[in-house]
């Protein structure tokens, strides 16, 4: 009770990283003020975003303690919508082409099209379902550690799940690409098949996404690896379920023709990469050695 009613007045190592994150796109909408017409609002959100922060670190209460413990999570789920509009303005020019003639140098065909040949409406309809679980299921993880009370976990595994997704971000900006279904679409033969709730679910992602430059790196096959990664605190057998959903959500990308097979090379890499090192960042950030949980030190 002590730790909820109180404030140690301390920012913890999400918070740092979010505020960093913040810092950092709020120099880019300033630098390129002049190319974005949402530039004002876009930094005054930044603004906002970042005195809640700070304000909360200095507060006690049971509000002000959830907020600070759930409060990443929407954030820098929501950060994804700027990048459609920071992304145009900074980079100008897509790099699809070069991601396309990669994919073809590796396997000299494009997966999307070669995948046509086992099409069928059952299996888009799967895939399209997995493909649209993809922030539950990463999102689920986190959650059952806090439904456990296991707050410490809790903690380092939003730190690692803000970290992919702000990480992924990143990715975007210095390599944009839209994807296989825009560049490639000429070269398709046949659309993909699937019943009214693929096209619905479709549909949908297509107005959330389509104006997005998000391939490179894959941030589904990153947070799924890194959702696999931490699952494994929490039993063998959901880590075992987990690890069945990425396999399903890698090859949906493809499939569905949202992704280049480097996409999704360069998320699995860049998960590796968070996930070693992670529990470093996190105690640099924290300043305090016994601040990470299990998650963070040993996976289990």
């Amino acid at each position: 009770m002590a730790e909820v009613l109180n404030s140690d007045g301390r920012s913890w190592a999400t918070d740092k990283l979010i505020l960093a994150y913040l810092a950092g796109t709020g120099a880019l909408v300033a630098v390129y003020w002049n190319r974005l017409p949402e530039a004002p609002e876009l930094l005054a959100l930044h603004l906002g975003a970042a005195i809640a922060i700070v304000l909360s670190s200095t507060r006690g209460g049971r509000a002000v303690w959830y907020f600070r413990h759930w409060y990443p999570l929407p954030l820098v789920a929501s950060c994804y919508k700027e990048m459609a509009i920071l992304i145009p303005a900074v980079r100008g020019a897509a790099t699809d082409q070069w991601l396309a003639d990669l994919d073809f140098s590796i396997w000299h065909a494009n997966p999307t099209v070669w995948l046509e040949r086992v099409q069928t409406p059952a299996l888009t309809d799967f895939l399209q379902l997995v493909y649209t679980l993809f922030v539950p299921a990463v999102l689920l993880v986190p959650w059952l550690l806090w439904w456990k009370r296991r707050l410490a976990d809790f903690r380092y595994c939003v730190f690692l799940i803000s970290l992919g997704f702000l990480a992924s971000y990143i990715g975007y900006i210095l390599v944009p690409a839209r994807g296989p279904r825009f560049l490639l679409d000429h070269l398709q033969h046949s659309p993909l098949q699937g019943g009214w709730v693929v096209h619905v679910m479709r549909t949908t992602l297509d107005r959330l996404e389509s104006a997005h430059y998000d391939c490179f790196p894959s941030g589904h096959g990153e947070l799924t690896v890194i959702a696999w990664w931490s699952s494994r605190q929490i039993s063998k057998r959901l880590s075992r379920v987990y690890l069945a959903y990425a396999l399903c959500i890698i090859f949906a990308t493809v499939y569905l023709r949202y992704h280049y097979t480097v996409d999704l090379v360069a998320g699995a890499l860049l998960a590796a990469v968070l996930i070693v090192a992670g529990p470093m960042m996190y105690r640099k950030l924290s300043g305090r050695e016994d601040s990470i949980g299990a998650c963070g030190r040993n996976g289990r």
